[in-house]
């Protein structure tokens, strides 16, 4: 007789009591998608070398405006979820969100790098980026050398997506005035 496996889903806070308590090992690439631990893929160069570009590129422009923010975590509390964006455009605030995981509200853009997690990160992670609220996200494709911009959220997904290819600009919603070629983040 065969038995269903269950699935067991966790809150916010069980997730964080259990990466307090050490159920992770210290290397450990996880992040909390609808109530699932999901183990993230591993970062290769290209994913490595383009989170690098995006920090330089941010940093040197938005930074008078906006936190740049990499590879750390953002608190979607109605979705059960604490993705890890590899890019993320915080809100200023003094203490650097040192004592509060950044919300939604905190977030002005969110940017996913991706090679290998291509699918996921369409299907998944930007829809829960427009449920969740998140003005506008970014989502660099490697190996078709495009970026994809979500904007204009909804519970149902973003209404806006528009590709982007070598040769163009883009411009984050939050900074109009500021502008990045293709191959500024592509390199």
């Amino acid at each position: 007789m065969a038995v269903p496996i269950q699935k067991r889903f966790v809150t916010i806070d069980e997730y964080h009591r259990m990466g307090e308590q050490g159920v992770f090992p210290p290397d450990a690439r996880v992040e909390l998608i609808r109530g699932e631990i999901v183990e993230m893929s591993p970062i290769g160069p290209a994913h490595a070398g383009s989170v690098r570009r995006f920090i330089r590129n941010f940093s040197a422009r938005l930074s008078p405006f906006a936190i740049v923010d990499a590879q750390n975590p953002v608190e979607l509390r109605e979705q059960e979820s604490e993705p890890q964006p590899d890019i993320t455009l915080l809100r200023l605030q003094d203490d650097l969100y040192s004592t509060a995981t950044p919300t939604p509200g905190d977030t002005l853009l969110v940017v996913e790098v991706a090679d290998s997690s291509l699918s996921f990160d369409r299907r998944v992670k930007m829809h829960l980026y427009a449920e969740a609220g998140i003005p506008e996200s970014w989502l660099v494709d490697l190996n078709s050398e495009a970026l994809f911009v979500y904007r204009q959220p909804t519970p149902e997904g973003y209404q806006d997506v528009r590709a982007y290819q070598r040769g163009e600009s883009v411009s984050p919603e939050a900074f109009p005035n500021v502008s990045f070629t293709l191959e500024e983040i592509l390199g």
